[in-house]
């Protein structure tokens, strides 16, 4: 009975009407108030000075193609809430998404976009190129991967792999668009790993004729954008078969389709069909039923073969020879970094500008709702991201400027840093995707609000242009042989920011004060000093492995888990140098006391979500404690920067959302 009673006690006081007047008060409508009104005062950060350093090159390119794109129509203009807002229409059938997207091709076509972008040969015109890409993906990343299958894959394929007459046959209409290309490499049965393709290509010597064929079901050619619909012309990737004798993969060019676009004789295409993002894109199967092509089809710059069938190369190691016939996809892990941290700059710019703007619950007594952005919980969330975002855009700038001053002696550089960025940066724009969506609630699921659409049209770059966790093992791998080398020779370790293992190890002091936390020396020891654990130990496994009697590739395999602690270790180092050296080039002030925050907290947050650093001992558990309360205060430092941040990045306000602005009016039943 006495349980009974209180339980009916308490029903009572719930139901009571005066217990329900004293906890009720009247509340006014909510109005929207522009983030401006809550963030540092204008002046405290010079975002024009910010955007140069993060934007890093074509600044006034990237405005020109801004401008064309919100001025026609084919860039579906919405107004919402006062402001003009471009972006692609997602509720179109797959087969609109591929006209228009078509349609807008033709469009920056004739408005001069891609002039000069494979007929001019010099660092200005590829960073220019470089540049307009990556506005164009900020846009929609159908068109950005239509046209970057057409001019980087099939266009840089005929540039690197091929010889005058292929660039005097090929490289102007390709810029025209008077031939539209495609590039099949990937098959059914065979993605990452491509010296595994099965299709073939012999040699006629009676017709002077290359003879591709497509022997088995799992040899078609799989996911070959462009290829279902519009594509002309395609690089077909081969097993090439002289006398019997297999001479590895090479590249080839084929007509698939004639000038009315109707599919060639020896050739069937099918449709990939549906996806979950990417519907623009016309990605296509492709069978060769003993496709005869001209001699002069073969892309010779590697290999050639003489009119009478003989196999010509200067390049006699398979490996080596294989190595180069893979060029072109380097030039699409350059393009990737950058694009993909567009993407993530377009998330967490709409994150917190909407944070700044949302306000939910109160802490006090019929007190004010509080701002998203005040909540330290929320902070946590975004700020990290931010600080990260800000370190892959100084890391994608870097790699571009590499790549288009690339020199021979290069290229092993160049892949592993490619290969590496593409891989870590991509996940990095996954992860800021799916954290911006929910941190923006309900309103991240709308279409229009972009950043759960992006997430699918996204999702592609984890295992196209090399599956990232390959791609990551391929730096562990290059790492581990110039280890080898080094040690084998007794020399110093020279390439690949390995410099710092001729130096004696780094000490970590025991107790890590706040101004040691913020160091460039500290940060620089701990990244420095987890990669040489790594490599060692990686090395030491393997060689240990080797001993009991695997064989080099199996050793390699069973020591997976330091591989993948050391492509990340190896990563991060070199993201964070990129940072200290964008930091480097600017003087005392504003600017670079709130870059020092910044790359800070990449540091802490890198120290934070890296169980290596305890796993392997260069953080003690207190230390680690430190880094973690360290976070937390820069968030509260950072936090009235937020804003400025991200209006740094210089996009402008048509290629964000609605929500990033006055979500109220824009979606007031005026509005409709």
């Amino acid at each position: 009975m006495e349980k009974q009673n209180f339980r009916a006690k308490v029903l009572s006081g719930h139901l009571t009407p005066q217990h329900l007047q004293c906890s009720l008060s009247p509340s006014p409508c909510l109005s929207y108030a522009p983030p401006e009104l809550v963030s540092e005062p204008a002046g405290a950060l010079d975002v024009f000075e910010m955007r140069k350093l993060m934007d890093g090159h074509n600044l006034q390119d990237r405005d020109w193609l801004y401008g064309i794109m919100i001025q026609s129509h084919l860039f579906n203009p919405r107004e919402r809430g006062g402001k003009v807002f471009v972006a692609a229409d997602y509720n179109q059938c797959m087969e609109q998404q591929r006209e228009i997207t078509m349609r807008r091709i033709e469009h920056l076509l004739d408005c001069g976009v891609f002039k000069g972008w494979l007929t001019q040969n010099c660092p200005e015109a590829e960073l220019r190129k470089l540049a307009l890409l990556d506005v164009i993906a900020l846009f929609d990343h159908s068109l950005s991967v239509k046209l970057g299958v057409h001019f980087i894959l099939w266009g840089g394929a005929i540039q690197f792999l091929g010889t005058k007459r292929h660039h005097d046959e090929w490289l102007r209409d390709t810029e025209n668009y008077a031939v539209k290309g495609c590039f099949a490499m990937t098959e059914l049965g065979h993605g990452s790993n491509v010296r595994g393709i099965e299709t073939v290509t012999t040699y006629d010597s009676s017709t002077g004729e290359f003879v591709i064929n497509t022997p088995c079901e799992s040899a078609q050619k799989y996911w070959i954008g462009g290829a279902a619909n519009h594509a002309t012309h395609t690089i077909v990737l081969s097993q090439l078969k002289i006398d019997g004798e297999d001479q590895g993969v090479h590249a080839f060019i084929a007509q698939i389709r004639d000038t009315n676009g109707n599919v060639c004789p020896n050739i069937r295409i099918a449709d990939c069909g549906h996806k979950i993002g990417l519907n623009g894109v016309d990605n296509g199967r492709i069978w060769f039923d003993n496709l005869r092509v001209p001699r002069e089809n073969l892309l010779n710059s590697v290999a050639d073969v003489s009119p009478d069938g003989k196999y010509l190369t200067a390049i006699k190691d398979p490996d080596r020879r294989f190595g180069a016939f893979m060029a072109p996809l380097t030039t699409g892990r350059v393009t990737i970094p950058s694009i993909v941290t567009y993407s993530a700059k377009v998330g967490i710019a709409i994150a917190i500008r909407y944070s700044l703007t949302r306000r939910a619950f109160s802490v006090t007594p019929n007190g004010p709702e509080v701002l998203l952005l005040d909540y330290p919980s929320h902070q946590r969330r975004l700020l990290p991201l931010l600080a990260k975002t800000y370190a892959m855009s100084f890391a994608a700038n870097f790699l571009k400027r590499m790549y288009v001053k690339r020199k021979p002696e290069m290229i092993k550089t160049l892949h592993v840093v490619s290969s590496a960025f593409k891989a870590t940066l991509s996940w990095h724009n996954m992860r800021t995707l799916q954290e911006c969506r929910e941190a923006c609630g309900g309103q991240g699921l709308k279409t229009e609000n972009r950043i759960g659409q992006a997430k699918s049209e996204y999702d592609v770059h984890s295992t196209f242009e090399g599956d990232n966790n390959v791609l990551m093992q391929q730096v562990s791998k290059a790492l581990l042989a110039e280890y080898v080398t080094c040690k084998r020779k007794g020399k110093g370790f020279k390439g690949l920011g390995l410099e710092h293992m001729n130096e004696s190890c780094p000490v970590i002091p025991s107790k890590l004060s706040n101004d040691a936390l913020r160091s460039i020396q500290f940060q620089n020891d701990i990244f420095c000093l987890r990669e040489r654990h790594l490599l060692n130990l990686f090395a030491a496994e393997v060689s240990q492995h080797q001993a009991s009697g695997e064989g080099k590739e199996n050793a390699f395999l069973l020591s997976y888990q330091l591989a993948e602690d050391l492509g990340r270790a190896f990563a991060d180092r070199t993201i964070y140098q990129t940072f200290v050296n964008a930091e480097a080039s600017v003087n005392s002030g504003s600017l670079k006391n709130i870059l020092g925050l910044v790359r800070s907290m990449y540091a802490m947050v890198i120290l934070d979500e890296d169980a290596a650093f305890l796993r392997y001992g260069c953080l003690t558990t207190d230390n680690a404690a430190a880094v973690r309360k360290e976070i937390v205060t820069l968030c509260s430092e950072l936090r009235p920067h937020a804003l400025a941040l991200v209006t740094s990045f210089g996009i402008p306000d048509a290629f964000l959302s609605p929500i990033a602005f006055n979500w109220v009016d824009s979606n007031a039943w005026s509005s409709l």
